[in-house]
């Protein structure tokens, strides 16, 4: 399997990165290649990245609570860019998501949400798991 080419996004006007980062370094650390958005990114910015890069997986790390307006646009400029849910990994976290906002993700497409304080290793094998399982 070759290198896991992953993007790490941080959506709108959160200013905190420190779990992004955290969370960067443990994928890096793993042998992904990473690449790191930086802060207050929009959807579109996001993913002509994701295109540009030729990732496999994005992920999204916001904290701003906007998550369910800026993640649903994401995954739809995803899907019209042809690097939707049903071609790359699409993981979101950062910040405490109810259970009823994580199931509308994952209708939308977010493969796995990772709440505050998940340990870096479950992402890791989560990530790891999805690419040794999928098949194309």
């Amino acid at each position: 399997m070759a290198k896991i080419r992953f993007l790490m996004s941080k959506p709108g006007l959160d200013g905190h990165d420190r779990g992004a980062k955290v969370v960067s370094m443990a994928l890096r650390d793993a042998g992904m290649e990473v690449i790191y958005t930086g802060l207050h990114q929009t959807p579109e910015q996001i993913i002509e990245a994701a295109l540009q890069e030729d990732v496999d997986a994005i992920g999204v790390s916001i904290l701003s609570g906007a998550h369910m307006t800026l993640i649903p646009k994401i995954i739809d400029l995803g899907r019209k860019e042809g690097i939707g849910p049903e071609q790359k990994l699409y993981l979101a976290g950062g910040t405490i998501i109810i259970k009823e906002e994580i199931e509308e993700l994952k209708r939308i497409g977010i493969n796995e949400v990772f709440g505050p304080g998940t340990p870096t290793k479950m992402i890791v094998d989560h990530i790891f798991n999805y690419f040794n399982n999928k098949s194309d």
